[in-house]
């Protein structure tokens, strides 16, 4: 059960984890939306990705999806081919440049992560550890965190 306290915890660390994102992207520089770079992490993942997948992973219209890879293709950052195997299948991957975007983004959020926690107590990174692990678990059964977990 659910206590107000720990829906309000829940609430403000989303609200500090999405501030810590908004600003990684600005620091890229690249000028993209959260949900573009939900899908430059999805295409950073293994396995073949098309606009379909992109669309369920979102859970948005297909034709939203195609936008979205649109506006990605067109900026340099994803590279949309045939599928050696099935020419009718496109399939969606990274250009280098959207690799570099990404780093960029990983690496500032690391940084900014690192900064946090070590103005905690080692008793205090440990808990939250603990507690994160077991969120991430827990999350294991809802659908919408295969895109947002990089």
């Amino acid at each position: 059960m659910r206590t107000r306290q720990e829906m309000e915890t829940m609430l403000s660390a989303a609200r500090v984890f999405a501030a810590i994102t908004a600003e990684s992207i600005a620091q890229a520089g690249a000028g993209i939306t959260l949900p573009q770079l939900r899908v430059l992490v999805l295409a950073s993942r293994p396995g073949p990705l098309n606009a379909t997948g992109v669309a369920e992973a979102l859970d948005v219209h297909l034709s939203t999806a195609s936008r979205i890879c649109d506006r990605l293709v067109q900026g340099g950052l994803l590279d949309r081919r045939d599928r050696p195997e099935d020419r009718r299948q496109i399939e969606l991957t990274l250009t280098e440049d959207g690799r570099q975007l990404l780093s960029k983004v990983t690496d500032h959020r690391q940084v900014v992560f690192g900064q946090i926690l070590r103005r905690m107590d080692s008793d205090g990174r440990t808990s939250l550890i603990d507690a994160l692990t077991g969120f991430i678990d827990a999350a294991e059964g809802y659908d919408a965190h295969r895109s947002l977990i990089p």
